[in-house]
């Protein structure tokens, strides 16, 4: 079955040209020139959301929230260079990805090609055996099978993204693992110099997540070094 992919750009030249290098990738794309079409056109078949920032009517960043509000849909952020604070507010909003105007298209699938390979197995898992693999630290608990976090019986909003980091982290519970690691893992792509999208995905985590009930905090950043989940022991 084709995935389906929601495009999202004002610049019309620019989208007929990405939809049909899309196409001929065997991705099914439809197209919409404004957040308010977009929102319009989401819907539960759309696999991933392909979203610019600078658009008429409603902007990205409106469009994120809004979408937040009401779907789960994976979304890679398209931004012009250079717009550090949209990157950054994008990945707090939770999006999952995003890549800087003019890109490479190769690595667009590519990027595109690994959301939504973990998409697709999170969701295989769950008509398998949503019971099938759960993780514990404290009284948080990981289950692959739904991609769900719940913590003392209640479950986190978590996006796709920041429950696969915090699969990842609670692995190597008390070990430290790279940013190069966790983005390779958790995003499918090569840590860049000033690429900050797993900084990003680590705050949402801390911002997101209840206080420990052994009081420990539930991530350590070593500078230079990676990240490692906090072991209670």
């Amino acid at each position: 079955m084709m995935n389906k992919i929601l495009l999202v750009d004002n610049n019309r030249e620019f989208t007929l040209l990405l939809k049909e290098l899309l196409e001929i990738e065997g991705f099914n794309i439809t197209v919409a020139y404004d957040g308010e079409q977009a929102l319009s056109l989401l819907e539960s078949s759309i696999n991933l959301l392909l979203l610019d920032i600078m658009m008429p009517n409603k902007n990205g960043i409106d469009t994120l929230k809004e979408r937040c509000q009401h779907h789960h849909t994976p979304v890679i952020m398209l931004t012009a260079i250079g717009s550090e604070l949209d990157r950054l507010l994008g990945l707090e909003l939770g999006t999952d990805d995003y890549l800087p105007k003019p890109f490479n298209g190769r690595e667009l699938v590519a990027r595109i090609r690994a959301i939504l390979r973990r998409s697709n197995w999170n969701e295989q898992q769950q008509h398998v055996d949503t019971t099938a693999t759960t993780l514990d630290v404290d009284v948080l608990q990981l289950n692959t099978g739904r991609q769900e976090a719940n913590f003392d019986g209640k479950v986190l909003d978590l996006t796709g993204t920041e429950f696969t980091l915090l699969y990842l982290l609670a692995q190597h519970l008390g070990q430290v693992v790279s940013r190069a690691l966790l983005s390779q893992e958790v995003l499918g792509k090569r840590l860049t110099p000033f690429d900050r999208a797993i900084d990003m995905h680590i705050s949402n985590l801390r911002r997101k997540l209840p206080n420990r009930k052994d009081g420990h905090p539930w991530f350590k950043t070593l500078r230079g070094r990676g990240y490692l989940m906090v072991s209670s022991t």
